[in-house]
């Protein structure tokens, strides 16, 4: 295994990204953006990009938070250099509208639970129709925050269908992470004298919940904090692509971003079982065949840089780097951006076909 390396990256460095240069016209262009049978199910994709290039699959956060209808804004660039596909997990945004009742009813959220091994399975078999589609022998795949469990479950389940894994705020422990997420969120809530967010988090207290709502509460006011010291994204991004903007896909994005959330984290009010407490990478995530490479925000109070940074050393892998992104937070921002674009083109790219 090669010696670990920790990149720290400087706001300078990336200011002239090629991904913010003119890119003219794609070659061989394809857009394809249609529901797509995997795993029993219809599920939303969206492919775009020059049909030669490598693919780039996209596991999105939340779970519940797709990123296709901001996909164009964030990442349309990079179509000259790779295939991007964007996928509607199983309980998100057009998926959850194609598959689910008008409305989150208990009795829905209960007979249907979310499970990592289901939606691990959803992306393998998303990931073995891209290959036969394209006729490609592997693809490199991207996680970001939730999506990054299922990039770690994915990656381990089936490593020869992946030239590298990226995984982007990745989660490692969440249900023991957000106990140090409260005591950390505690102490500068304290020291700011907060006192409308002491009370919430006196009210909550630790980790962790049998009701959602409490981790949402607590979430709101890390967002709050750890947006203090970060540059925030271009405001353009989070402008819907126009085909999302209606009132069925906004409802469908509300619904199944509750449903997931419920999933995730877990409630007793609804019978529903966390999927948060089963997942623990320092046990059995760490050994990865494929190159791996991190990218964490230094103001992450979500996914916090030392946790990362201290899996990050007990992962084993053919070539690893960790790049450490000043400014930046849980979410997206330019920086974070042009660095996943430096990893793809520069770093991966090249060891393609070797």
């Amino acid at each position: 295994m090669k010696p670990t390396l920790i990149i720290l990256v400087h706001l300078l460095m990336v200011n002239a990204s090629a991904q913010n240069q003119d890119t003219g016209r794609v070659a061989n262009r394809i857009v394809e953006e249609r529901f797509i049978r995997i795993n029993g199910i219809e599920q939303w994709v969206t492919i775009k990009g020059d049909s030669t290039k490598p693919i780039v699959l996209f596991l999105h956060g939340g779970p519940g938070s797709p990123l296709s209808p901001y996909a164009d804004a964030i990442y349309g660039k990079w179509e000259k250099d790779f295939i991007l596909v964007q996928w509607d997990q199983r309980g998100t945004g057009k998926t959850y509208g194609r598959n689910a009742p008008p409305e989150v009813s208990p009795a829905y959220i209960k007979s249907n639970p979310l499970t990592i091994e289901q939606m691990s399975r959803d992306g393998t078999d998303l990931v073995h129709y891209l290959i036969q589609r394209f006729k490609k022998p592997k693809i490199i795949l991207f996680g970001t925050s939730w999506g990054s469990v299922l990039g770690v479950k994915m990656a381990m389940s089936n490593p020869e269908l992946y030239y590298a894994y990226v995984g982007h705020s990745q989660v490692v422990a969440p249900s023991e992470d957000l106990i140090f997420d409260y005591r950390q969120i505690y102490r500068l809530v304290q020291t700011a004298n907060d006192q409308e967010s002491l009370t919430i988090l006196n009210q909550i207290g630790e980790p962790p919940y049998d009701m959602a709502r409490n981790a949402g509460k607590l979430l709101r006011i890390i967002k709050k904090y750890q947006e203090r010291n970060a540059t925030p994204a271009p405001a353009a991004w989070w402008t819907m692509a126009p085909a999302y903007v209606n009132q069925n896909d906004n409802q469908d994005r509300e619904n199944g971003d509750d449903y997931s959330f419920l999933s995730y984290v877990g409630d007793k009010r609804f019978d529903v079982s966390p999927i948060n407490t089963k997942i623990n990478f320092l046990k059995d995530g760490l050994v990865f065949k494929m190159p791996v490479y991190l990218i964490q925000g230094e103001e992450d109070m979500q996914t916090p840089a030392v946790i990362t940074t201290a899996y990050f050393e007990r992962i084993s892998a053919p070539s690893k780097k960790l790049i450490l992104v000043p400014k930046a937070e849980h979410g997206f921002n330019q920086p974070v951006v042009d660095i996943q674009y430096k990893v793809m083109r520069e770093y991966i790219q090249p060891t393609i076909g070797r």
